[in-house]
Formats: C-alpha cells, structure tokens, sequence
C-alpha cells in the first residue's frame, strides 16, 4: 500500500503584510497632506491684489497712489470722487478699506467685519507708513465686527463645525440605507435644524452675529446642505468611498483654503479661488455678507452653495435609482425563467 502524497503547503497569505504596509505609507502622506494644506496657506499669508480704495481729487491722490503701488501686486487700487462713494464701496464689499485725502489730511477707512486680520494689515500697510513720512493718518471702522468677536475667531471657528455636520448627515444617511425622496428630506430637515440651531448659538446666545435672525440660520443650514448632499450623493453613486472622497475634499482643501480667517485675497494663488469655489469658503464669506453687509456680494456664493447642495442631491436620487433598477432586473428575470 503506497503512502499518500504530501499536500503542497500554500504560501501565506500576503494581504495582512500588503495592509500593514499601506497603513504606514498612507498616513504620513494623510499627515504631510494635512501640514501642507493647513500650514502652507497661513504660512504665505499676505495681500495679493487685495481691493483698497483711494478717494479724492486726482490731484492730491497721484502721491499717495504712487506710495501704495510700491507695494508691488499687495493691492488692486479702485479710484474714488469722495468719501462718500468709498464708504458706499466698503459697505458693498467692493474693496476692504479706503484711503480718503482730506483737508484735515488722510484718513483710512477699514471694515473689520470683513476680516480683522485684513484691517489690521492696512493699519500697518498704509496708516503706518503715512505716519512714517510725518502725516498723521485717522482710522476708521466703516463696518465693524461685533464687540463679541473683535478679531473674528468665532466665525471662522465655525467652519469646521458646519462641515463635520454636513459630513456626518451625509455619512448617516448612505449608512443608514436612506434612499429617494426619504433620503432627500432627511438631510434638508437636519441641514435646517442645524441652520436654527446655530443661529440660535452664535446670534441669540454669543451676539457673533449681527444680521438677519432667520438669513443668518439659512445660510448655515445651506452650508450643512451643500456638504452633506455631496457626500450622500457620491456615497449613493460610487459607495462609501464617495463619503472617503467628500471629507477628503472637504476637510483638507474646503477648510484651510475657505480664507475665513483672513480673506481670500490674502492666500497664495490660486488658493484663495479654489476655496471660493468648496462648501466651507463660500459659506464663510456668505455668512460674512448675510451678518454685517446687509446681504452685500452675497450672489456668488449663494449660487456656489446651491450648485453643490442640488448636484448632491441630483446624484443621490440618480443613485438610488439605479442601484433600485439593477435590484429589480436579476429578480425579474428569476421570475421569467422557465421551471425546468
């Protein structure tokens, strides 16, 4: 009787050694990626063709004028006939202050509310070096920034916050099987509900808010919105990953990139657009608008938010119904085989 064969030993699986690798490759690269998209912008910071207007007589302007454009691509200058219309600009968020020549001498129109640190910049830039040449310079606070929030730090906090709801409803509603119109209606009410509730935190309780009570809870609410529908959206159209994909974008550009901290024009290029164009910069710059400009510039990104919000939307019903269709086809067919 012959003694049975040996079994060919099988080489040991590779994918636990394949997924250790990965996790250590992946999350330096996550962190270099997160250093380099949080540091890197904050790191450049500096105006980059930051809207300053200059009002008065051509005459008495043509120096001062000349000074400001030594600052080599810091400003984009807009002229101006008088006071007046440069105070009409600020309060429209043309530009971010104003340089006035008066008889009195010149005077530097700010708006705080518009960015703090951008105000303070120009009180270095323009009213300082005004002085250095021996001509006292008056400041003044066209729009200011609430006594509650002088230099801004609650409403750029407030970035972070929006978005993870935003993440977090879009997570839920993909994880939870939330589908069709269900699905839809459960992310505008929780994007609403968050919506009061903020208002109610930052208008009602902390006074960082200075608008119109129920503009103010609308914007939040559609900021939630324009995130979590994107990442229900591309979660009902590629899987989880689509959620993975959102937070990426979402968290790594949308938040550093948002300008909210600073303004726009004060990131590198094109940094400052890019974060215009994400869900947490146009929300920050809405809501800027909403609170203290009277709704001022408010277009942009109203139509930056809702492209997001109703693509998301859109993607997710699109979704749902296909993933609906390719469930009802296999048991169809089962149904119309023939009982061999």
């Amino acid at each position: 009787m012959s003694a049975p064969s040996a079994t060919p030993t099988r080489p040991a699986p590779r994918t636990p050694t394949l997924r250790t690798i990965a996790l250590i490759v992946l999350v330096p690269l996550l962190a270099a990626l997160a250093l380099w998209a949080f540091a890197w912008p904050n790191a450049r910071t500096a105006p980059r063709d930051l809207p300053l207007g200059v009002a008065g007589p051509a005459t008495a302007t043509a120096q001062l004028e000349k000074q400001l454009r030594q600052h080599e691509g810091a400003f984009e200058i807009h002229r101006y006939d008088d006071e007046a219309a440069a105070r009409d600009a600020i309060e429209d968020r043309t530009v971010y202050g104003a340089v006035v020549v008066t008889p009195e001498g010149p005077e530097l129109l700010t708006a705080s509310a518009a960015g703090p640190f951008v105000a303070q910049l120009l009180q270095q830039a323009v009213a300082q070096q005004a002085a250095g040449r021996g001509t006292p310079m008056k400041t003044v606070d066209v729009v200011a920034a609430p006594a509650a929030d002088p230099r801004g730090s609650a409403l750029s906090a407030s970035v972070l916050p929006l978005a993870l709801a935003g993440l977090a409803a879009g997570a839920a509603a993909t994880l939870l099987g939330l589908r069709g119109v269900r699905a839809v209606a459960a992310l505008i009410g929780a994007a609403a509900l968050v919506g009061v509730v903020g208002a109610a935190l930052a208008h009602s309780w902390l006074g960082v808010l200075t608008g119109h009570w129920w503009a103010e809870a609308g914007v939040l609410a559609l900021s939630t919105l324009a995130v979590s529908a994107a990442a229900a959206g591309l979660g009902a159209l590629i899987g989880t990953a689509g959620i993975g994909v959102v937070s990426l974008v979402v968290m790594f550009f949308g938040n550093p990139f948002s300008g909210a901290s600073s303004a726009p024009r004060m990131l590198p290029e094109p940094v400052g657009a890019i974060g215009q164009w994400l869900p947490p910069g146009a929300g920050a710059t809405l809501l800027r608008s909403v609170s203290f400009f009277d709704g001022a510039a408010a277009t942009g990104p109203v139509l930056t938010l809702t492209w997001w919000a109703a693509l998301g939307l859109g993607a997710l019903l699109l979704g749902n119904a296909f993933t609906s269709r390719t469930r009802t086809e296999p048991a169809a067919e089962r149904d119309l085989a023939p009982v061999g």
